[in-house]
């Protein structure tokens, strides 16, 4: 077999520009035209049928998720998995008589969970929670892994109806569009972390900011939502003073709430953007967590950062573990989730008034992180990796 050479062009090339000699009349039906409404002798196979039906299953395995989903709502919001806790194999009778609800009901909740995996059943009668399972259902207060309550009710569907709009429309919805919910479910997605990490492993990690908190000085955390980081800090060093900044008017509520239930005289939350943070504050310390990429202009909010903070001063940042390819996100197996929630809040929030930077959650990879530092105003940029697998921390200075 003779393989042509692709740069020799062959013997005789057609003008592009003669017609041929005899040029079919396009007004003219051909001699037999086909009946649309008849098939063809033989329809073409789509696709391999085994494909397909692997395909689908694929698709399905999506929507059980979404039902998994709502059980282990249901799990949390009625203390299942906190009474499962340690209680070893139980059956639904037992449950019930512990717990006041119907049998019925739990024997169902119970064998959607096993068959989910999430609880250990060798018969469909008796129901265990493992102390591996409890460490992500039952744990809130103890655990990094806990997952429990990211879970919340089915989407409201005037809410999907508006989704549905900005996709005609290109604009985003507010973040208070979610309602107090969106709040809440953040607040617990973020509760363990700020509990058990920020204080004991990532401060320490910052140059010299656990020795200024220890000593007492001002701090800002800009996008505090419901001020599960803030309060954590206020307790952890009660020498010095926080200051939250908030646009979302219902986490501005809940972080006030918070503040006052916890006691804390060292805290105060303002209901601003981030943009507007006063220049020349003082601070020496200022967290944005997991809130830049949620920002109409992320941009104009490092520029406020860096007029409010003092020479020596430190930003924080925390987002989300990201890539500048698609190939290196998608590595990440959880890859869709990030983007469904982008659809659903971070993305959408970020193109809710004109001209929004529209990062979304994969949005600000630390490239993007550095070139928002830079163009700041900030000389110094350094990545911390935790080993929290959702995200990577920037520690940046002037």
């Amino acid at each position: 077999m003779t393989t042509p050479d692709p740069t020799t062009p062959p013997a005789t090339t057609p003008d592009p520009t003669t017609p041929p000699a005899t040029a079919p009349d396009p007004t003219t039906p051909p001699a037999t035209t086909p009946d649309p409404t008849t098939p063809p002798a033989t329809a073409p196979d789509p696709a391999d049928p085994e494909a397909v039906a692997r395909f689908a299953f694929l698709v399905w395995s999506y929507k059980q998720g979404e039902m998994v989903s709502l059980l282990v709502h249901l799990g949390d919001r009625l203390g299942l998995y906190r009474a499962l806790d340690g209680a070893g194999p139980v059956t639904p009778d037992e449950l019930a008589g512990r717990l006041g609800l119907h049998p019925r009901w739990l024997r169902e909740w119970l064998r959607g969970n096993a068959a989910a995996d999430l609880l250990a059943s060798d018969d469909g009668e008796r129901f265990e929670l493992t102390p591996v399972g409890a460490q992500v259902l039952a744990r809130e207060e103890e655990s990094l892994r806990f997952a429990a309550g990211a879970f919340g009710p089915p989407a409201d569907p005037a809410l999907v109806d508006d989704l549905a709009e900005a996709f005609r429309t290109g604009v985003g919805l507010a973040y208070d569009r979610q309602g107090e919910q969106g709040v809440h479910r953040t607040e617990r997605m973020l509760g363990p972390w700020a509990r058990l990490a920020l204080v004991p492993t990532i401060v320490p990690a910052l140059d010299g900011v656990a020795d200024r908190l220890l000593a007492g000085t001002l701090v800002a955390d800009v996008g505090c939502g419901a001020g599960v980081a803030l309060t954590a800090l206020a307790e952890a060093y009660p020498a010095s003073t926080f200051h939250g900044y908030e646009l979302s008017r219902h986490a501005v509520d809940r972080a006030r709430t918070r503040v006052a239930e916890l006691g804390l005289p060292n805290v105060e939350i303002f209901h601003r953007r981030a943009e507007e943070v006063p220049e020349g504050a003082g601070y020496s310390l200022v967290l944005t967590f997991d809130c830049l990429h949620d920002m109409t202009r992320p941009d104009l909010a490092a520029a406020a950062i860096r007029r409010s903070l003092r020479a020596e001063g430190t930003w924080l940042v925390k987002e989300i573990r990201c890539d500048d390819s698609w190939a290196g996100n998608r590595r990440n197996p959880m890859l869709a989730m990030f983007l469904g929630f982008s659809i659903t809040s971070c993305m959408s929030s970020a193109l809710s008034e004109p001209g929004g930077a529209g990062l979304g959650t994969i949005g600000v990879t630390p490239s993007v992180a550095e070139h928002l530092a830079r163009q700041a105003g900030f000389g110094r940029f350094r990545v911390h990796d935790f080993e929290d697998p959702a995200n990577l921390y920037y520690e940046i200075r002037p």
